[in-house]
């Protein structure tokens, strides 16, 4: 299922699958936010904005103005025990 960043849910898990809009800052590009890499959501800020977000180890905190340029293919949690 395909969706953005933003409309993650914490602790839910996608790969960066292309970015739609405007083109994203350089500085974000540099920190790992490029296709094929996996974002997880990490934490939502009072007020919904900014987002903070895993990629690749790195913690990154974006507003949701440019998470939802980020398109998303969710992965599917790993069953416990398998």
């Amino acid at each position: 299922m395909e969706v953005t960043v933003a409309q993650l849910k914490k602790g839910q898990k996608g790969i960066i699958k292309e970015f739609a809009g405007a083109r994203l800052p350089v500085k974000l590009l540099e920190l790992g936010c490029l296709p094929g890499n996996e974002v997880e959501l990490v934490q939502v800020a009072p007020f919904r904005d900014p987002i903070y977000i895993n990629v690749n180890g790195t913690h990154i905190a974006i507003r949701r103005t440019m998470a939802a340029q980020i398109a998303l293919e969710l992965t599917e949690p790993k069953a416990e025990g398998a």
